[in-house]
């Protein structure tokens, strides 16, 4: 049973439709894990153990009966804390919001109970989810697996944390600028961001509504393919032609080179000859329109976001962690022709990047440029977390600004990921590519 906490969502749900393991125990195996870990209030902020076991029994009758509604019927998973969850606290990670009670679920949760995901509980995150960090003095700030004193990445950190210290077999997170990818990367996880609009995002409360997706945190391509199934209520893509041989990678010399510390940039390297000796036909290009796109990034980001959450932070600015009430208050000052001009100008990027980008099957590039920083430094110096924070989110971002979807993999370097940036609402070719370059990435 020990090793259930360990396995792919995608195994477990196989070993569920074979008799050999039963939701219900499955289930309180993951209950009893998270209720006596010694890190369960820094990643959970919620335990649903009522919903979790009514769901795990109705799950346990579908499969004696025959009639399980899909791979992963059964398997419990995590959410984080800004999907709203009927009768439950949803919170956001922000004082803010505390006491918040939706009466409903969101959207994603419906479709994804409907497919027969348990849920177990919530995750803490980033406050209002606007740091690729982790840190929150406000709530918690859960550990990173390979080191307990460093943040575990953001804005989604519970939800890393949760499948990687073996306390929910996959999560659901959102990523705004990285918030899936940066987690997944420093706990050693795959993460999956969606093309905008992709997934619902009825119920999940806001950063930025025109740059927030919904994606998975979890242990395997296979697993990111059934889970994104199960959050749009669709069938999962068809993986089996995955291929690596003959496949054109375009490595992104724009920015994102820039500053990376040795054991990302080598583990990075090391995971593009691994691509290369497999075949794939590895292409250097520079894409000069970037810096343009991140000169107006902030604005847009800045006034989205404070253009939501300014009634709720000037009424009580007093109940915020400082680094994130200056963020989100940089939208102050952004005027609306700026605003209008800037995505006038990034919707012309985005053109002329799908156009560069199109011969290629998928970009590549280093998922995060530095490891995670120590937890306390970053509370102590301020100017350390701000430098910190721009830098573990400057490549996620990227994705976000064009549009497109990405998946972080692991490179058995620890806390390095390697990303691929797909087409805008590609997703099964991307996740056709990523199945093939795991299998490379994984092997010794």
């Amino acid at each position: 049973m020990q090793d259930w906490r360990w396995m792919k969502a995608a195994d477990l749900g196989r070993a569920i439709g074979a008799g050999q393991i039963d939701p219900v125990a499955l289930t309180n195996h993951f209950l009893e894990a998270i209720d006596t870990h010694p890190h369960r209030d820094r990643i959970y902020a919620r335990v649903t153990h009522e919903r979790a076991r009514a769901e795990a029994a109705a799950a346990s009758l579908r499969a004696k009966s025959g009639m399980r509604r899909g791979l992963l019927d059964g398997v419990p998973v995590s959410w984080k804390d800004l999907f709203d969850t009927a009768g439950i606290g949803t919170e956001a990670g922000t004082a803010l919001m505390a006491g918040r009670v939706p009466e409903d679920d969101a959207e994603v949760l419906k479709n994804a109970t409907a497919a027969g995901l348990v849920c177990l509980g919530k995750t803490h995150m980033s406050e209002i989810a606007f740091s690729g960090l982790g840190l929150n003095p406000i709530t918690a700030t859960p550990p990173c697996v390979n080191d307990e004193d460093a943040v575990p990445g953001g804005s989604s950190s519970g939800a890393g944390a949760s499948v990687a210290f073996g306390l929910a077999a996959a999560a659901i997170g959102s990523d705004t600028g990285g918030s899936v990818r940066i987690p997944s990367a420093w706990n050693d996880l795959v993460g999956l961001k969606t093309t905008h609009g992709k997934l619902s995002l009825d119920g999940v409360v806001p950063l930025c509504l025109t740059f927030d997706t919904v994606g998975p945190l979890c242990r395997s391509v296979e697993d990111a393919n059934l889970l994104m199934a199960a959050l749009g209520g669709e069938k999962p893509a068809d993986l089996t032609a995955s291929r690596l041989d003959g496949l054109r990678l375009m490595v992104l010399d724009t920015i994102v080179p820039e500053d990376v510390r040795d054991a990302p940039r080598a583990a990075f390297e090391g995971a593009v000859d691994k691509l290369r000796a497999a075949g794939a036909q590895i292409e250097h290009r520079f894409f000069a329109q970037l810096f343009d796109a991140f000169n107006v990034a902030g604005n847009l980001y800045a006034a989205d976001s404070y253009g939501w959450w300014r009634d709720l932070v000037e009424a009580h600015p007093e109940k915020m962690f400082p680094q994130i009430l200056e963020r989100v208050r940089g939208g102050q000052t952004v005027t609306g022709p700026d605003y209008v001009a800037g995505w006038n100008l990034l919707r012309q990027i985005r053109k002329e990047y799908a156009a560069e980008t199109s011969q290629f099957d998928a970009v590549i590039l280093p998922t995060a440029p530095i490891l995670p920083p120590n937890a306390q430094r970053l509370l102590d110096d301020d100017d350390y977390y701000k430098s910190e924070n721009l830098l573990a989110l400057r490549n996620t971002r990227v994705a976000n600004l064009m549009n497109v979807c990405a998946i972080t993999l692991p490179t058995g370097v620890p806390s390095c990921g390697i990303m691929f940036n797909g087409q805008n609402g590609d997703e099964a070719a991307l996740l056709r590519v990523c199945a093939a370059a795991e299998k490379v990435l994984r092997a010794e």
